[in-house]
């Protein structure tokens, strides 16, 4: 019995102070049956009248009025005293006594809408009017005291709420009331890491002294890479910007595909480009102004690798190129939208991921990768090429053409894992290397896949994502067909392959920028 006293308790008084004041009738409800005595401020306070549920104002409660134009409202030694205080703590009693102070058992808080006011404006003065003090400050007392008080963030919890009174005629489990600090720490920290992220944004300070990383869970995943590994997609806005519409749940290694691919499609020009992908590296790329042209170049290029990979169109997706996507089995369908005539199509492979991606955009933000209790942070590889990024080295000019070809080569090598080799004709791939230690092997990787799938009656152009170390690079590129190369500049022997490049009338072109990608 004694033990049951300290794991329950019974909920006297409660405080509400809420933004989101959806679903507060039930709940009102339930507290006044149960006759919990309601403490309330401002907008909420006036809403609980307004559902004619008797409530007390917080400043006829402390015999303080509300100042500042409402920026302070609960931060007062009464409010705190009666969340913070120690049931079982004669000390804490007597202070609470001497105080003329009660106990509050029961705190109902969710803070004004940062987040949101981020989405609506950018005026500075509205965004900060819109930080929460009292809120935060009420929750993390409560959250801290949960051995005797309830605490709770969020709408979305009046439902467990409302069971565990009912259950437990009036009164929590001490197991609920950790749940729920749990629950409020987290909502803190993350409305905490909203707010310095912005301050640190409108700064330009990409990497502060203590970064913090926060996101929404989207949903737990299956597994992750492998069965036995656990794995949750998280997204800093309450929905990812891509939509599901049809197939199988996504898997981690899904949406791994998915990102990378919409990186590649996003980069090329509006409503323009295919991209298959496989395994998070791109097997085929094509910016063909015929949407089914441009898939069929880009299947060209590798159609084995494309096997069970994921088809990027960066374009609204009709019912013939449906009729051509589903000749092949592919995991992944991905358009900026999708005629219905093409949906219907699609939709007759049950298990096949449609991905609506027509809202995805590519921002310039921070990409994490961590290990161990270590995290590296960069900026995103997302730089728009222009023409003085790029210097003619070689004597001989490239014609139109070929310029376009390694202007889109070299842009699409930046997404292929190092050492990466892209050969192109047509402003469509037509081999690729990737990811070798050596990049004269992803040289005989692309020009392996170059022979085997394609006709060599074209004008094959190269690009690398770094600069050649050696004249064996380039010398195999051209032995194979290839007439123009664009590469990174910076290798002690860049005069040595410039001299190549004359003497063998190639067209030779240096970035001023590398793109790896490991």
């Amino acid at each position: 019995m004694g033990i049951n006293k300290i794991i329950m308790k019974k909920i006297k008084k409660a405080l509400i102070s809420v933004s989101d004041k959806e679903n507060l009738k039930a709940l009102l409800s339930i507290l006044t049956k149960y006759k919990i005595e309601l403490i309330s401020s401002g907008g909420t306070y006036k809403e609980i009248k307004k559902l004619k549920f008797k409530c007390l104002e917080v400043s006829e409660y402390t015999n303080s009025p509300e100042i500042l134009g409402g920026r302070i409202k609960t931060l007062h030694p009464k409010i705190h005293a009666g969340i913070l205080s120690k049931r079982n703590n004669a000390s804490h009693k007597k202070d609470l006594r001497n105080n003329n102070f009660e106990e509050i058992d029961l705190v109902i808080v969710n803070f004004y809408p940062f987040e949101k006011t981020l989405e609506k404006t950018t005026n500075h003065l509205k965004i900060i009017e819109n930080i929460d003090v009292g809120g935060p400050t009420m929750v993390r007392a409560a959250a801290k005291n949960y051995n005797d008080v309830t605490v709770i963030t969020s709408p979305n919890q009046y439902e467990e709420l409302i069971n565990e009174i009912k259950h437990n005629n009036g009164c929590t489990s001490l197991q609920f009331r950790e749940k729920m600090s749990l629950e409020a720490f987290s909502e803190t920290a993350y409305y905490d890491a909203v707010i310095s992220n912005y301050f640190n944004k409108i700064n330009k300070n990409s990497f502060p002294k203590k970064k913090i990383i926060y996101g929404n869970l989207i949903k737990k995943l299956r597994y992750g890479e492998n069965p036995h590994q656990e794995s949750a997609i998280y997204s800093k806005t309450l929905r990812l910007n891509i939509k599901q519409i049809n197939g199988k749940q996504l898997s981690y290694n899904n949406y791994n595909d998915i990102f990378s691919a919409l990186t590649i499609s996003k980069s090329l020009p509006d409503n323009l480009g295919t991209v298959i992908v496989k395994h998070s590296n791109p097997c085929g790329v094509s910016i063909h102004k015929n949407n089914l042209k441009s898939y069929q170049l880009a299947l060209a290029c590798d159609p084995i690798s494309a096997f069970g990979g994921i088809v990027s169109c960066n374009y609204k997706i009709n019912k013939n190129l449906a009729i051509e996507l589903n000749k092949k089995f592919l995991e992944v369908i991905i358009g900026n939208g999708f005629n219905n005539d093409a949906l219907k199509i699609l939709k007759k492979k049950k298990n096949l991921r449609i991905i609506d991606a027509s809202n995805f955009t590519i921002n310039n933000l921070i990409s994490f990768n961590s290990v161990n209790e270590s995290i590296l942070a960069q900026s995103e590889d997302v730089k728009k090429f222009i023409p003085k990024d790029f210097k003619v080295v070689s004597k001989k000019k490239p014609n139109k053409s070929q310029l376009k070809n390694l202007i889109f080569a070299f842009n699409v090598c930046r997404y292929v894992k190092s050492n990466a080799i892209v050969l192109a004709s047509e402003e469509a791939t037509v081999g690729i290397g990737s990811g070798q230690p050596s990049r004269l092997d992803s040289c005989q990787i692309a020009i392996d896949k170059m022979h085997k799938f394609q006709n060599l009656e074209k004008d094959i152009v190269a690009a690398s994502d770094a600069f050649f170390p050696f004249v064996d690079g380039i010398e195999k590129l051209v032995q194979s067909g290839v007439s123009a190369v664009i590469q990174p500049s910076g290798s002690i022997r860049d005069n040595e392959i410039i001299k190549f490049a004359n003497q063998t009338n190639t067209v030779l072109i240096f970035s001023k920028t590398r793109h790896f990608k490991h």
